[in-house]
């Protein structure tokens, strides 16, 4: 994989995220109690032999470049290995980003100084475990010239996504943004091909279309521009992407343990958070005995900046039958720091230095840093933003007809609270 540059699209603005969006980028938004999004992206890259990443930001960037700056230091410049986070510079212009494609070419002068043989570019927040070397192998079984990560979704879902046409081969034959009557993939008549924003090219064409074409975005103008020209090979994620890794199972005594698979059920996994909803669905897909996507595994670890925070800890157990006084947490996520005072916690993700008070109940939340709940507090599908004190005896997520009177409830009644609204 030393031939390969990989290239991240930061610059995500994350309008559908706010108000988790109001002071970072889309990409730094907090995941999984001690990660943010980015992070995802970049341990695939590491745990798939990749060690030369551009990072590309835009909007409101400073809190993930400190997070890069003060966890990813993790590159060794003698062997040639690197992650560059590089600003919008107008060196093509005056104007931003305006789209992929846009935002590499306004940055071209970083590949044609590398000289890789391959470019692959990545979105910096979606959440998935992805092998790209052998994305990379089936590139060069296949003769492409660009090959295009495709999930197999339901063809009901398929008008939310770019959907690709291809034939027996899974060449790349037709492409359509959001169709009402998604194309099926021809052994698979109940599904379509969608974008994941995952794209491998020869760098030689790469640069070629970037010079000679004014395009902004891949999905929707470059490739549906290649593919009478180009081969344009589709990669079926789900079919073929293999994660290998240690899971645990329950044997017929009922002893769990540990087993090593070829392919973990998260191999599968692939979510856009570009809504709150999603955002909230990614996070609480993380807690349970077994977890849709695992956060645990030992051969494919997902990295992060770990901050320095005592241990999490648990106190009270006062079992009275009338007034119960117990610190538990169960099918939940606790990150250091946190102290479970009394209270009750279920099916939630609790950053750092979370505090919940005694007879507070937290139940299918994500909780962020800093955060106080406190005493009878009852919250519930709940996304709280960082540094909030919320008072004793407060109730979110029980009325969402009150709660909108204060924050934006989502679609699926997720009540949202900002950043510092509670002080």
């Amino acid at each position: 994989m030393k031939d390969v540059l990989t290239v991240i699209m930061a610059g995500g603005r994350g309008q559908r995220l706010m108000p988790l969006t109001q002071d970072r980028s889309k990409p730094a938004v907090p995941f999984g109690g001690i990660y943010r999004l980015i992070d995802i992206p970049l341990s695939n890259c590491i745990n798939s032999q990749l060690y030369k990443i551009l990072v590309f930001p835009q909007y409101k960037s400073q809190s993930m470049v400190d997070h890069l700056e003060e966890g990813w230091n993790i590159f060794s410049g003698d062997l040639g290995h690197y992650l560059r986070i590089a600003a919008p510079q107008q060196r093509a212009g005056t104007e931003w980003y305006r789209g992929t494609a846009d935002c590499v070419r306004q940055n071209l002068y970083l590949i044609m100084r590398e000289k890789p043989r391959y470019v692959l570019i990545l979105s910096g927040d979606h959440v998935y475990k992805m092998d790209y070397s052998a994305f990379r192998e089936y590139h060069e079984k296949k003769g492409a010239d660009v090959s295009v990560g495709l999930l197999e979704v339901d063809r009901a879902q398929g008008s939310e996504f770019g959907i690709a046409e291809v034939d027996n081969d899974f060449r790349i034959r037709a492409w359509e943004e959001k169709p009402k009557d998604p194309k099926p993939i021809p052994d698979d008549p109940e599904r379509s091909l969608a974008s994941m924003g995952i794209y491998l090219f020869r760098t030689d064409l790469l640069l070629e279309l970037l010079h000679k074409t004014d395009h902004d975005d891949f999905g929707k103008d470059i490739i549906p521009r290649l593919i009478d020209d180009f081969k344009v090979i589709a990669y079926p994620y789900r079919r073929l992407n293999k994660i290998r890794d240690y899971i645990h199972m329950v044997d017929p005594d009922g002893v769990r343990g540990l087993r090593l698979v070829d392919q973990t059920r998260d191999s599968q996994y692939w979510r856009d958070v570009g809504t709150l909803d999603a955002y909230w669905n990614a996070n609480m897909d993380l807690t349970g005995i077994d977890p849709f996507f695992n956060l645990y595994g030992t051969l494919w670890p997902i990295r992060t900046f770990q901050k320095q925070y005592p241990p999490a800890k648990f106190v009270f157990n006062q079992a009275d039958p009338n007034k119960p006084r117990t610190g538990t947490a169960v099918d939940s996520i606790v990150s250091s720091g946190s102290i479970i005072s009394g209270g009750t916690v279920r099916s939630s993700v609790l950053s750092y230095n979370v505090t919940v008070r005694s007879w507070a109940e937290v139940d299918e939340s994500v909780i962020m840093d800093n955060v106080e709940v406190g005493r009878h507090c009852r919250i519930k599908k709940a996304i709280i933003d960082k540094h909030n004190i919320i008072p004793p005896g407060t109730q979110l997520g029980i009325d969402p007809q009150e709660d909108r009177k204060q924050f934006h409830v989502t679609p699926r009644g997720i009540v949202v609270v900002p950043k510092s609204y509670f002080k």
